[in-house]
């Protein structure tokens, strides 16, 4: 799938940045770019597109977002709605793998380290005890600035490539093609499904969104995403659906059409398909 290349600034020139977003929604464009992305969500929902992988984010997350790789965080519709009271809130860290030097990763000594930035590429969901202390590192980073930063980045990649907390994201990696007009049709596209998925959009409304017939619109995002766009909207709603089941906020049958489903059968196929489980199945793990 094509993204738009995003130019991360290192603050004065640094070897890499560290900073904290407080703003009021996450980060609303399909975009990649070569440095790699240690991302901390403290405060925040929605639904994150990294790949081929479609998932939600929530409070708590921590991601490691390899070079290249395609990615796209669109927080919940909730955060448009011009409440100033609830903003969004991050930690992250930009580093172009080149500062580590193609000669010193490719000592024997780091190689996990290699292969950590190499399994990055798909994307990464950093869990349990690896997750605590690497924020926690973070953190000391973000607030020290006499400390040798360098010499702390090295330590934290050490101990990440020596997990087994990391969970990969995408099925695959994506090589990607710039491409601004085709970036701006994706673009359109995700952000109008992420916005109206709790109702029917059908082929022909979203082929207007991306300004095709509606024959070239199912040949485009196929051989663009290699899914079909009903396929892609149900991963939406099943994440979404997910979300609520876990909150415990509503009743499976309920949840079926707040997250957009028009009848039960077709959300527990989905659903189903999705996890590989049905929603009662899995409402049951949060009983």
């Amino acid at each position: 799938m094509k993204a738009h290349l995003l130019k991360v600034s290192n603050q004065s020139l640094r070897s890499f940045s560290i900073r904290k977003d407080i703003v009021s929604y996450f980060y609303n464009q399909y975009h990649y770019h070569p440095e790699i992305e240690l991302l901390f969500i403290e405060k925040g929902t929605g639904t994150q597109f990294v790949g081929d992988s479609i998932q939600r984010f929530q409070d708590g997350d921590l991601l490691l977002i390899g070079s290249d790789c395609p990615h796209y965080l669109r927080s919940d519709n909730m955060y448009f709605q011009g409440d100033e009271n609830l903003q969004a809130a991050a930690l992250v860290i930009h580093f172009n793998p080149e500062i580590l030097g193609e000669t010193f990763l490719n000592l024997v000594e780091n190689r996990f380290i290699q292969q950590l930035l190499e399994k990055s590429k798909k994307g990464l969901r950093i869990r349990g005890k690896t997750k605590e202390i690497v924020v926690k590192q973070m953190r000391g980073m973000l607030t020290n600035s006499d400390q040798n930063q360098i010499l702390e980045l090295f330590k934290l990649l050490d101990y990440l490539s020596q997990s087994s907390e990391l969970e990969p994201l995408a099925s695959r990696i994506i090589e990607n093609n710039p491409n601004d007009k085709e970036t701006a049709r994706l673009n359109q596209i995700y952000n109008y499904s992420a916005k109206h998925f709790k109702r029917k959009i059908s082929i022909e409304e979203i082929a207007e969104v991306a300004n095709l017939s509606s024959n070239s619109f199912c040949r485009y995002f196929k051989n663009r995403t290699r899914k079909h766009f009903s396929h892609f909207l149900n991963e939406i709603r099943v994440e979404y659906a997910c979300k609520l089941i876990k909150e415990n906020q509503f009743q499976v049958t309920q949840v079926c059409y707040e997250a957009g489903f028009n009848n039960f059968p077709n959300f527990n196929n989905a659903f189903k398909k999705i996890t590989g489980k049905t929603p009662l199945q899995y409402s049951k793990e949060f009983i």
